[in-house]
């Protein structure tokens, strides 16, 4: 790159010995370059990205067509500055003043493309979620990032050492992460949740230690449940990244699996028994036809002949209340039906009386 600016200064001493004259055609070079280059991106890049299936080429090209143009337009007047060979103090102020205007249309053209990428990932299958936790912090940790390179690239461009800076700033955060270690903990393991999805808001989650209820809120520092008594938990990710969880509505369907024990007495005539459950089940209007319930004859018992009715619900809110309806169902069948159920006894023989 040095060696074709080079050229183009030898190119601009064949105009004659006058350096303002030299500087001008430099500068006019460069702008009819940038233009060019602005009507290949604008026009036939444009014309060629127009083809695909999604906007992001579309508005890329739209962001990049102004910067690349001034740009060109900024270098042809720094070569056209350094041309005439003003004195010192001059020269450098004007060549800062074009590396900062430089830097300010480099950083308004990254803020918009991180804008941009952001709006289209807001667009995917999980935009809801995500976008409620996780690219708010994405859009200002992206804003900071971009605000510090502008800023250090000023620094460079007015030739103010920036070693100070760098080293103050190393030490401060080598501070802030000791005292902030449990916040950056749950904020990594905020990152690690959003990233991985073991749940999203609106399932019904377990937790090892016992809670269960409606995750109403993921965030990068906790994790909100709502329990079936109404009560808001607060986890901080840190703890449940750690945790086992168990999705209730995780899987392929958000469908959940309710599992129904009775024993009925060994006189019991076990068809009968099956079709009384099979019945239960499939009046029930809550009760999913598709998967089919079942019963299984799971055990002999102590008492009883144990089965169990397996049927699928359509939320996981709703198994509380449906295992109450179901049991009083099979209840009231089983006297309807004359099945007994029975309950634990032993029979005492006394061998021997006194």
């Amino acid at each position: 790159m040095q060696d074709i600016l080079e050229q183009i200064q030898g190119w601009a001493k064949l105009l004659g010995p006058n350096i303002y004259i030299q500087a001008i055609a430099i500068a006019v070079i460069f702008i009819v370059i940038g233009k060019i280059a602005d009507i290949i991106i604008s026009r036939v890049i444009a014309r060629i990205a127009s083809r695909s299936k999604t906007d992001l080429d579309d508005n890329l090209v739209a962001l990049l067509h102004r910067p690349v143009f001034i740009s060109f337009v900024l270098l042809g007047l720094s070569l056209a500055t350094d041309r005439i060979y003003l004195p010192e103090s001059p020269e450098f102020l004007t060549q800062g003043i074009l590396k900062t205007i430089a830097i300010f249309v480099w950083y308004g053209f990254f803020r918009s493309l991180t804008q941009l990428l952001l709006t289209v990932v807001a667009r995917g299958p999980r935009a809801r979620e995500l976008y409620a936790s996780m690219l708010p912090l994405l859009h200002t940790v992206f804003r900071v990032a971009l605000l510090a390179l502008a800023i250090y690239f000023f620094f460079l461009a007015w030739n103010i050492d920036v070693t100070a800076w760098l080293a103050s700033a190393g030490i401060v955060g080598l501070a802030l992460s000791f005292a902030a270690k449990d916040t950056l903990a749950n904020l990594f393991a905020g990152v690690s949740i959003v990233a991985d999805a073991p749940y999203k808001t609106g399932d019904f989650i377990r937790l090892d230690t016992g809670e269960r209820g409606m995750v109403t809120h993921i965030g990068l520092r906790s994790t909100r449940i709502v329990t079936r008594d109404d009560v808001e938990i607060t986890i901080p990710n840190g703890i449940i990244g750690n945790a086992k969880i168990t999705n209730e509505a995780g899987g392929p369907s958000t469908k959940h699996r309710i599992r129904i024990p009775v024993g009925v007495a060994y006189s019991s005539d076990i068809d009968h028994v099956i079709e009384t459950l099979d019945g239960v089940a499939g009046g029930h209007a809550e009760v999913c036809a598709d998967p089919a319930a079942r019963v299984r004859f799971r055990a002999f018992g102590n008492s009883s002949l144990d089965f169990e009715l397996l049927c699928w619900i359509n939320q996981p809110a709703d198994r509380g209340r449906l295992l109450h309806e179901l049991n009083c169902s099979i209840f009231k069948a089983f006297q309807r039906e004359k099945i007994e159920i029975p309950f634990p006894q032993h029979d005492l023989h006394v061998r021997s009386m006194p």
